[in-house]
């Protein structure tokens, strides 16, 4: 960019990665991964020549953080610093000594009561087993020591479980380096005892038989499986097929009372679900119900008379207060069936009889006959089966009281159901309470009135439940207070830093490994890198350091979304500062207001401060003190304003930068005005298609493809649907969810006509626009932003205008968080096109006309894609601009 012609120019251009631009001499140096293997490099452009240059030919790390001096560039690469002589183009390493005594990577005993990750209540509800930064603890309910039960830092134990006789605590551990399925005796002091060799793999919940004896669980390829822990058997249960990282960890399965059958839920073709049950006798899973409807979450009844589950059954309208669009929220119902044809429906008529009083026993025959009653309970107790008729099963399905909605989970004790409420769509009250419905009474009664998690004890009288970090174990009773909270704050362990980080590296090599959606890693040898970004870890002495490394392991995938951060990071302390909406300038060594930021009249969500009713402050005013404080323009407008976020502040204010004359103000300032200036950009935007059209053509802004983009996109387009045409900008959209939605919206198409005899006529569908559409994009487009443009282009909607888009859909469906709490990103899924051809990835979706964003003009005030996105639609608009169809002539009928 030249200051003074203010002209522009694109140097050596690439669909390739470039960077960090250094000017030296007639050449500019700069990063760039156009060469062989991608890998980042540092090359040259000449003025004079017109020529680029590879400088430096690196293969086995990126470059990174390149600064120049005088004859020299000093970059990191591999972990150490190198120097670039720019005459010789040599590179030598600098070596560094750093003086440190390494209090980062020694040792400490933490708290680690906030990092709780999963819980199991013991079985008679006076412990429970905690899952916290990778270790497992035994916690009791009000008295006890907690005991850290695997004092593990260099691994991870997750997912505990408390078999239901108490004698094991049941976890996945990766001590062997993969893992594996481990049990530790909790009545025998000794070693845990591994009891799988899955290898690759990762798992999740597990679910013990009622007899102690098996182990049901899914793991991270969808399927069920059963450890027998007798046999030293897995048995095959099923294969879900819809079921990434958010659906997995949440799997349920719940077993029969006599151990024999397993009922959990599976995903259907139809992206249904039906409830299935498994036979472990004849290792033989049958479908219950027909996956009509979306069924869930099953538990058996412990008496072994009902199986009661989750299903999608009720269906009421909501209706858009702006289309005719609908949605179906609430739609979940709490069901039951009898297992047996044989037991009477839950909801069968109740007949209040009398019955005949029997002669009360003499107490020696009493106390014999109940001698004989307890002998013989025993025996049944032992020997009852749970008898099941698959036959008929979803014709004795009922729908039980509890009012359709949201439901999170089911458990069942003798006689209740337990059921955790999540608040209704579109419902102001959001507590989630733990209820149960009584069927011998057939009442709701509410346990708990908000909580966040929920666990029956094995005996079911207690129930473990969790709310805003804290635990309690309560009676399966009505009205229970969390007043006895269980002593979490005592959760201790040491962490070793290092064997920690290599931990967590690890997980995050198997992660990407595990989850990655395409097994070969997209050709790279994954045991390679490991390997090579395992010595940059070696070098790792703060968490920051660990992240680094992280991220450039994932970045050999050459993916998107390969996104890392978080963990047990210091981070300095973040002050926010007031903001007043406006532009400043300095004028007469005194901060002068340049412009008032101001959206378009009908956005009220924020205005600038300043633009608030009898503040009287304008443009060219002077602001000369904060709070009293005189405004200091050796520093920055908002160092005056430093905590005062979202706080009523004074100003001093006048037409002229003197305290001579000058009045005060109160103002509330805002804690941001990035959204006030984002609404300004849109409204001068529309307002230059508006005048640049006479009216003719809307302009619709759509920042992301998420709820934001959604909301944009509705709140703009109803109100110029009506246009002859539309230009839709997504240009610096950060994407979100698959925009079909979005395309539906703007692609309907006209069905039919209204005539009435009063007023206008109208069209049908009402909000639609069946003029032509323009669509601008750029290179700060991606993921749902690139998709936006290419289903706008299959679609036949219009042209695209600007520059090519980021090119990332290979997208993400969550992975297990880090010990640490830190967090990575493995993409699951990628797009590709009804042709069977891939999307490009990495490439993007190029423009139908092609529009620099020129520098020169934006700093003239000109937008070059906005202005030709308005020809192009223009063009359209007078060549072939919808005409509605003249209402035929009144009939004689």
């Amino acid at each position: 960019f030249d200051l003074e012609k203010k002209t522009s120019e694109v140097i050596a251009a690439s669909p390739a990665n470039d960077e960090f631009p250094m000017w030296h001499g007639n050449s500019v140096y700069f990063l760039s991964d156009r060469g062989v293997g991608a890998r980042s490099n540092i090359w040259s452009y000449n003025f004079e020549t017109k020529q680029v240059k590879q400088i430096t030919k690196f293969t086995e790390y990126d470059i990174h953080f390149p600064s120049l001096g005088p004859t020299e560039i000093v970059f990191e690469m591999g972990g150490r610093l190198q120097l670039l002589d720019l005459s010789s183009e040599s590179v030598r390493e600098v070596r560094v000594k750093v003086v440190t005594d390494e209090l980062t990577l020694l040792p400490r005993t933490q708290n680690v009561g906030k990092s709780i990750r999963s819980v199991s209540i013991a079985p008679d509800g006076k412990r429970a087993l905690f899952e916290a930064r990778g270790d497992v603890f035994s916690v009791p309910a009000e008295h006890g020591p907690v005991i850290n039960l695997t004092r593990t830092s260099g691994s991870a134990e997750r997912y505990p479980s408390w078999s239901p006789d108490g004698k094991y605590a049941a976890y996945w551990s990766d001590k062997s380096g993969e893992y594996e399925l481990t049990l530790l005796d909790m009545t025998t002091p000794g070693p845990e005892k591994k009891v799988t060799s899955y290898g690759a793999g990762y798992r999740y919940n597990l679910f013990w038989s009622p007899n102690s004896k098996m182990i049901a669980f899914i793991d991270k390829a969808m399927r069920i499986q059963i450890f027998d822990i007798e046999r030293n058997k897995t048995v095959p249960v099923d294969k879900q097929l819809f079921h990434y990282q958010g659906a997995l960890s949440s799997f349920s399965a719940s077993w029969s009372p006599d151990s024999r059958w397993l009922a959990y839920a599976r995903d259907l073709k139809t992206r249904g679900s039906a409830i299935f049950l498994f036979d472990t006798k004849e290792e033989k899973a049958a479908q219950v119900t027909s996956g009509y409807y979306q069924d869930s979450g099953p538990v058996f009844d412990p008496d072994g008379k009902y199986l009661y589950f989750l299903t999608g059954r009720t269906f009421t309208p909501t209706y858009s207060d702006v289309d005719n669009t609908w949605i179906y929220p609430n739609t979940t119902n709490v069901a039951a069936a009898t297992l047996s044809d044989e037991v009477p429906s839950p909801l069968a008529p109740r007949n209040d009889s009398t019955g005949v009083k029997k002669e009360e026993p003499k107490k020696d025959e009493a106390k014999k006959d109940d001698a004989k009653e307890k002998d013989k309970g025993k025996k049944d107790e032992k020997a009852k089966e749970t008898k099941i008729s698959l036959a008929g099963f979803e014709q004795r399905v009922v729908m039980l009281p509890p009012a359709a909605g949201n439901f999170r989970a089911l458990q069942a004790v003798t006689g209740k159901v337990l059921f955790h409420r999540a608040p209704n769509t579109g419902s102001a009250d959001k507590k989630r309470p733990l209820m149960y419905y009584d069927l011998g009474k057939r009442e709701e009664k509410t346990v708990v009135d908000d909580v966040d998690l929920f666990e029956v004890s094995a005996d079911g009288k207690k129930v473990l439940v969790a709310k805003s970090g804290s635990y309690s174990i309560v009676d399966v009773a009505e009205n229970q207070k969390l007043d006895k909270k269980m002593p979490t704050a005592r959760l201790e362990m040491t962490i070793d830093p290092r064997s920690e980080w290599k931990q967590i590296f690890t997980d995050v090599w198997r992660f990407d490994r595990d989850f990655f959606y395409d097994p070969n890693m997209h050709g790279v040898d994954w045991d390679d890198m490991k390997t090579r970004y395992g010595k940059l870890l070696e070098n790792a002495v703060t968490r920051w350091d660990v992240n680094f490394v992280i991220g450039e392991l994932m970045s050999e995938l050459n993916s998107s979304h390969t996104y890392r951060g978080g963990g047990d990071i210091d981070e300095g302390e973040v002050r926010a500062f007031g903001y007043l909406g406006v532009d400043w300038e300095i004028s007469d060594g005194a901060y002068r207001i340049a412009r008032v930021i101001a959206g378009a009249p009908w956005d009220a969500e924020v205005r600038s401060p300043l633009a608030q009713p009898g503040i009287n402050v304008r443009k060219g005013d002077y602001v000369l003190a904060v709070n009293g404080q005189p405004m200091d323009v050796s520093e920055a407008p908002w160092a005056s304003f430093a905590g005062l976020e979202n706080q009523a502040v004074e100003l001093t204010v006048n037409s002229k930068p003197t305290m001579d004359g000058a009045r005060r103000v109160l103002v509330q300032t805002i804690g941001d005005e990035t959204r006030l200036r984002h609404l300004a950009w849109i409204e001068a935007n529309r307002k230059r298609v508006e005048e640049a059209t006479n009216g003719r053509v809307g302009y619709v802004y759509v920042p992301s493809t998420g709820i934001d983009g959604q909301t944009e996109l509705v709140r703009q387009f109803t109100a110029q649907f009506n246009k002859e045409g539309l230009i839709v900008d997504e240009r610096f959209n950060s994407g979100g969810q698959i925009p079909d939605r979005f395309v539906e919206l703007l692609n309907r198409k006209p069905l039919a006509f209204w005539a009435v005899r009063d007023g206008e006529n109208w069209q049908w569908p009402v909000i639609a626009n069946f003029g032509p559409k323009v669509m601008l994009i750029n290179g700060w487009s991606g993921s749902g932003g690139d998709a936006f443009p290419d289903y706008f282009k299959k679609a036949g909607l219009g042209a695209l205008v600007g520059m090519r888009t980021w090119g990332g859909l290979i997208g993400v469906t969550g992975a297990p968080a880090l010990i640490d709490g830190g967090s990575i990103s493995v993409p699951t899924f990628r797009m590709y096109n009804p042709d069977g051809t891939w999307f490009k990835e990495g490439y993007g979706v190029d423009p139908d006309v092609e529009v620099v964003d020129d520098p020169a003009q934006l700093a003239r005030g000109i937008d070059p894609q906005l202005e030709r996105g308005i020809v192009e639609v223009m063009k359209q608009v007078n060549a072939k601009s919808f005409v509605v169809p003249k209402q035929p002539p009144y009939e004689k009928r």
